[in-house]
């Protein structure tokens, strides 16, 4: 009989994150992470117990809660010991986590703000390295996946702020270099959605949302939804790995 397989999702307990956990509920066992709304959290995972599961026996838990404040090198290895100690196992790891501050991209003043700088670069780069590492031992047993949320803004200079550009652009860069370094064991690839309307992406003035459709040849946004089904595409896939995914639209062509 098959395993059922582990998946650790990060800033999970809304927006995409919640998503993708809904997509991966079905197959996987899942752990939400969550960094400070617990009822929050415990919301979702009461939701997704109700998804039912494909596998003919579930192992116990089917879901774990765990809060962890990723910005923080121990949180992070103490977040997948815990993963790896209550679940038995890791296959999947979602690295969701992200930050930026909205500024006008097109301002320099706004752009060079050194606690941007090193605010995006600690929750856009380092935090997704220290998950690879911690998690490393564990996907390579599994040969797992571990999938980062990058953003198009890494791909095409635009978005929310330049460090927040420049930091995605990094993080795409950093699934590049792990997918070398992890291999042939382990799969490593980002997806970097469009402008999604997520509590985030609401926080850009309606003007910019108008613009940001018209900027794509699809003349529609990216969903959370579409993007999370792209995010269990390559945790399944066997032979994608080094790949970015930019689901926008078409807005980076």
């Amino acid at each position: 009989m098959s395993v059922q397989k582990v998946a650790l999702i990060t800033a999970s307990s809304a927006g995409l994150g919640a998503q993708i956990a809904r997509v991966f509920a079905p197959d996987f066992r899942i752990v939400i992470n969550y960094s400070s709304n617990k009822s929050r959290a415990e919301s979702l995972v009461e939701e997704l117990t109700s998804v039912p599961s494909t596998h003919p026996s579930p192992a116990s838990p089917r879901f774990h809660l765990l809060q962890a404040d990723v910005s923080s090198k121990p949180s992070v290895q103490n977040l997948v010991a815990e993963t790896i100690k209550t679940m038995g196992r890791l296959d999947v790891v979602v690295s969701n986590a992200g930050w930026t501050r909205m500024t006008n991209f097109l301002n320099l003043d706004e752009g060079v703000n050194d606690d941007d700088w090193d605010r995006c670069f600690l929750m856009n780069v380092k935090t997704h390295l220290w998950l690879a590492y911690a998690a490393k031992d564990a996907l390579t047993e599994s040969e797992g996946a571990f999938i980062s949320t990058a953003s198009v803004a890494g791909v095409k200079p635009s978005g929310s702020s330049l460090p927040y550009a420049v930091t995605k652009a990094a993080q795409i860069h950093l699934a590049k270099g792990l997918a070398v370094i992890l291999a042939p064991r382990v799969r490593v690839n980002s997806v970097s959605p469009g402008m999604m309307l997520t509590e985030w992406g609401l926080k850009f003035p309606e003007s910019k949302r108008v613009k940001a459709v018209e900027n794509t040849k699809l003349k529609r946004l990216a969903t959370v939804e579409d993007v999370a089904e792209q995010v269990r595409v390559l945790a399944v896939s066997r032979s994608v790995t080094g790949q970015n995914l930019c689901i926008d639209g078409g807005s980076s062509l």
